[in-house]
């Protein structure tokens, strides 16, 4: 039987040994092990990146076995309205990356089916991969045919020799999850065709390093990567990114558009190229200055919080994501402090958090409690969600804003 979890002894990508540490938020619970006993023990795993000296790839030192991690997942794309709406710009872009006609489109990680759904609503034949059982079910009961397995090479090559190659190719916030990097790339570039064009979306590492996205580090995420080192991963398999747009998903992603035949660059990958070197999001200063700054932060928000509980507001949390698992436990925020958490995903309902053992609740329950303060974990869906709460809740009180940057408190009149 595999061991829960092995620290690394070099580079995941490059193999080099010269791996150097950047911070550490302490020994966690998994993000994303929810319970509906408070009572069960949690294992816990240290959650520490390091920075490889050989190839400036930023990464955790710690791989939990990913059985532990996605064989059950509760994340739904399909919950967020942000993430559907999204998810037409997302296949507009694509399409017009590619030949005209009908597409094979094939996608890694493929959650419940969401993106794949805008390709098969235009003619295209899809095909999802995604390793959650459950999910995955939920995907083939939507009419999106899905295998639920680990992808990589050995897959690609079942998946090749029965559907053929595919036209585009694209793994959206998956990459980062996934410890052999090089099998999941090695296996996209087998299933690409030769014309066919490649999609990465991952959460940007030059913007986790301005904006302080610490909470996007979690067990999940095993590396936090620049468009310099999925250059570099996608070089050793003979594939060329082109082209590169942004999103808004996670607080900030790249979307990489690549290919096995040569294609120009355009000027929107040059230019962001040109940024990150200016940024030094390669170099060992700007992440140990990083460190530094999250450690302020801890203490900022920790304090704030601390101080409208002890001025007799109550208190509740929104968004019971796996980045506000990261925050609340290295902070030390839990259920002394925050009465609930709000999620409106129904699989979330009834759970505690992870480590700090807050109730999740659906939120009309949340809001009946009538609070003062809300603590926006979902902070990245801000826009989203405080419409929401003005819209169906008519709620008013304050509004703590912990991230991008230092902690804020807005006010919702």
């Amino acid at each position: 039987m595999s061991p829960p979890s092995l620290t690394i002894e070099g580079c995941r990508i490059c193999e080099s040994p010269a791996i150097e540490p950047i911070l550490d938020l302490g020994r966690q619970p998994l993000a994303n092990s929810l319970r509906r006993d408070r009572t069960e023990v949690l294992p816990l795993f240290p959650l520490k990146i390091c920075r490889c000296k050989a190839c400036g790839t930023v990464q955790l030192t710690e791989t939990v076995n990913p059985e532990i991690l996605f064989g059950h997942y509760v994340w739904v794309t399909g919950t967020s309205e942000g993430a559907r709406k999204y998810s037409h710009l997302f296949s507009e872009r694509t399409v017009a990356r590619t030949h005209t006609g009908r597409l094979f489109v094939l996608e890694v990680a493929s959650n419940d089916g969401t993106f794949l759904r805008c390709f098969a609503e235009r003619g295209d034949r899809v095909l999802g991969v995604d390793p959650a059982q459950n999910i995955s079910a939920t995907a083939r009961e939507a009419g999106i045919p899905t295998i639920a397995e680990f992808f990589g090479l050995a897959l690609a090559k079942r998946i090749v020799e029965s559907e053929g190659q595919a036209d585009v190719v694209m793994a959206r916030n998956v990459l980062p999850h996934v410890a052999d990097a090089n099998d999941v790339v090695a296996g996209m570039a087998h299933c690409l065709s030769v014309e066919g064009v490649g999609v990465i979306e991952f959460h940007r590492a030059d913007v986790i390093l301005k904006e302080l996205h610490y909470d996007s580090i979690y067990h999940e995420h095993l590396y936090f990567h620049s468009l310099h080192s999925i250059g570099q991963l996608l070089d050793r398999f003979g594939l060329t990114p082109f082209d590169v747009t942004t999103s808004q998903i996670s607080g900030g992603s790249f979307v990489v558009y690549f290919s096995k035949s040569p294609r120009a660059r355009t000027a929107a990958l040059i230019t962001a190229l040109q940024k990150e070197e200016a940024l030094g999001v390669g170099g060992a200063g700007p992440w140990q200055a990083f460190a530094r700054r999250c450690e302020r932060h801890r203490t900022l928000l920790r304090s704030l919080v601390q101080a409208k509980k002890a001025a007799g507001k109550r208190v509740i949390g929104y968004g019971a994501s796996a980045r506000s698992s990261t925050m609340l436990n290295f902070c030390g925020i839990d259920h002394r402090l925050l009465d609930v958490i709000v999620d409106r995903a129904p699989l979330k309902h009834g759970t505690y958090t992870p480590g700090t053992d807050i109730p999740i609740v659906a939120p009309e329950r949340a809001f009946s409690l009538k609070p003062d303060v809300v603590l926006l974990l979902a902070w990245n869906f801000c826009d989203e969600i405080l419409t929401q709460i003005r819209a169906e809740h008519g709620w008013t009180g304050e509004v703590i804003l912990p991230l991008p940057g230092d902690p804020e408190v807005v006010e919702i009149a």
